[in-house]
Order: structure tokens, then sequence, then C-alpha cells
């Protein structure tokens, strides 16, 4: 395992138990964010970086029973939150890195990703694999429940233009990944990129 991943699960690993008591009102953005998806009865999605899963639960009701939700993530820990919090009722759980998933090529209709994009080691790499899972017109969603500069001060830092979530980076790094954005909103109350896979 990379020294990235093992940073990344011991930074979720530590906090898992109480995520979700953290952020308790987020219910309504991640709802909010799936519905912008356009998500069909029988769509097939991917949550990758899933956590506690909180979006499991909205992107079940979306595709309804005749669809697919899978949620991966890499870290243990957040897994089995999602698990005592009931929500591998509403998805498949998958531990995996989004950089090497066990998913076919063009299985899936889309893929959400909430806080996702901060934590790619090879952002390049790994939006390209995003890509390979989801057939042409497909859609990603990278969101945030909070926008850059709220979360920028939340966490006691500035933003600096090196900021892959800046509008002017997301917006080639996702053209040169295999996708199209489509829209961009970055918003006190929600960051919220889609693309579309290109063909």
């Amino acid at each position: 395992m990379s020294d990235d991943h093992t940073h990344v699960q011991e930074f979720f690993g530590a906090r898992a138990a109480d995520w979700d008591s953290r952020f308790p009102d987020d219910g309504p953005a991640y709802a909010s964010a799936v519905a912008d998806l356009g998500l069909r009865e029988g769509d097939r999605v991917l949550d990758a970086g899933c956590g506690t899963g909180r979006a499991l639960t909205p992107l079940r009701a979306a595709v309804g029973a005749a669809g697919v939700v899978v949620g991966a993530d890499l870290t243990p820990a957040m897994l089995q939150a999602a698990v005592r919090a009931g929500r591998d009722r509403d998805g498949q759980l998958l531990l995996a890195d989004v950089a090497a998933l066990p998913l076919r090529s063009r299985s899936l209709d889309a893929v959400f990703a909430a806080g996702l994009i901060a934590h790619l080691p090879r952002p390049a790499d790994d939006l390209r694999e995003l890509a390979r899972v989801v057939r042409p017109g497909g859609v990603l969603a990278l969101f945030h429940p909070i926008g850059r500069a709220a979360l920028a001060a939340r966490q006691g830092r500035r933003i600096t233009p090196e900021d892959l979530r800046a509008e002017s980076n997301l917006r080639p790094l996702l053209a040169g990944s295999g996708w199209r954005m489509t829209s961009y909103v970055d918003e006190d109350a929600r960051f919220l990129a889609l693309a579309v896979r290109e063909g």
C-alpha cells in the first residue's frame, strides 16, 4: 500500500466512529446533489470514496429497486460505520481503491464522489479510472456539502491557486481524463461540479 493510502486510511479511520455526528445536517445537501445527477430507475451508480455511506440512501431512492448502487472506500472503519448506520441495505459496499476499481469497463451510468478529489494522490489517473467504469454519456458528480471558501475557513487555511477544485484547474483536469464538465457551482452552502463521460 502506498504512503498516500496509509495516510488516508489513518486520517479517516481515526474519525470514522463519529464522522456522521460531526456533520449531522449534511443530508439535504447530499440528496440535492444526487438529484442533480439526473439518475433514472434502473441506473447503475458508484459512490466513489463513499465513507460512511451518506449518499447511498438518496442514490438508492433515485435508481429504485431495479438499480444498482455500489459504495467503494479505502478505509475499513468507514465502511464499518456505514454498516452500523444500516446503509449497507441501500448499496453493496466494497473495500476498494478508486484508482483500481474491481468493476467492468463501461458498466455504470454514473459516479457520485463526495469530498473525494482532495484525497486523490494521482487525480488525472484516478479520474481516468472513474471514466473507465462509466459508459459514454454517463455522469460524474464531484460534490462537497460546503464550498471551497467555507471549507478552507473551517480548516483554518487559505485557498491556493493550485486548488484542484478551482474551475480553472478542474475543467482541464477532467477534460484530460475523459470527462467534459457541464456545470460548476462553488457557493458557501455547496460545491458541485458535474461532468459527462466523453465517447
